[in-house]
């Protein structure tokens, strides 16, 4: 899939998966109940045991662009190769790596490298990111993009962390292009209770779009 066409997809949808699952069987269950949420894009990061394996397979099961597969907390350019030769259409970093972005840039796959600080989304930006990962987003609140977008209003923001139902619109609201939503979407798989991901998988979709209707 394009590069261009990744970001508009996971822009246009506003929410990405942030999936640390045990094993591949469970990534796989997750990946499907994301699916029939409608969410755009699903991140595999490499704390997941076999990480690269989980996002192949994952890549080979929807090929066909049901879901747009990416690997997360990617700290270097070699493991942003191993994704991306496995299959990856995104990836996502914790803090900016100049080596990862290139890698990617390279490669023509979108990349969201981390920030912290308005000083850090400037030098993400300067290095070429596609999408900027505010991380972690419970740390500072959607106040914090707001004030990001005040100087830089150009910024492509995502948070992660502390994204939940009771606040999504006020993220999107203050000019987020989208959010990471880990445990607050995901947890019911570590009871196998994938059909409650698909469930608030669809109200995070929905959300979404009510407050961008706003």
């Amino acid at each position: 899939m394009d590069k261009s066409e990744v970001i508009q997809r996971i822009c246009q949808c506003g929410v990405v998966a942030v999936v640390r699952a045990e094993n591949e069987q469970m990534a796989m269950k997750i990946a499907g109940a994301c699916v029939e949420a409608g969410i755009a894009g699903i991140e595999v990061t490499y704390t997941v045991p076999g990480a690269t394996d989980v996002i192949k397979a994952l890549s080979e099961t929807y090929s066909n662009g049901e879901i747009i597969i990416g690997a997360g907390t990617v700290l270097d350019p070699e493991t942003a190769r191993t994704a991306i030769l496995a299959g990856a259409s995104f990836v996502v970093s914790p803090c900016l790596n100049t080596g990862v972005v290139e890698m990617c840039n390279r490669y023509q796959i979108a990349c969201m490298p981390g920030a912290m600080t308005i000083k850090e989304v400037v030098e993400c930006m300067q290095a070429g990111a596609d999408i900027i990962k505010v991380f972690p987003g419970e740390l500072f609140g959607p106040a914090f993009i707001k004030a990001i977008k005040g100087p830089i209003p150009y910024a492509k923001l995502m948070p992660t962390g502390g994204v939940s139902l009771e606040n999504v619109d006020a993220w999107i609201k203050a000019g987020c292009v989208a959010v990471g939503v880990g445990g607050n979407l995901t947890a019911g798989a570590k009871k196998g209770d994938y059909q409650s991901i698909s469930d608030i998988g669809r109200k995070f979709v929905e959300k979404v779009k009510e407050a961008r209707r706003k």
